[in-house]
């Protein structure tokens, strides 16, 4: 079996915040695009396009926790 160091690298980037990803300030991904556009929708908030990969990691999370669809149990 290989012996592995661990450190920050290794943990999964949803794990790490946000604004410690290297590549935090690029445009965000069409896939957090798709998912931010639903939340929006679900709770009547803006859409913003312009969002950094960083930001829309935030956004969705600030939404998430709005979400009719998500909040139940």
């Amino acid at each position: 079996m290989k012996n592995r160091q661990t450190d920050h690298t290794d943990q999964p980037a949803l794990q790490r915040d946000p604004d410690e990803w290297k590549t935090g300030d690029e445009p965000m991904t069409d896939a957090q695009r798709s998912y931010l556009e639903t939340l929006c929708r679900e709770t009547d908030e803006e859409f913003d396009e312009s969002l950094s990969k960083a930001e829309a990691s935030k956004r969705i999370d600030e939404l998430r926790e709005r979400s009719p669809r998500l909040s139940q149990d």
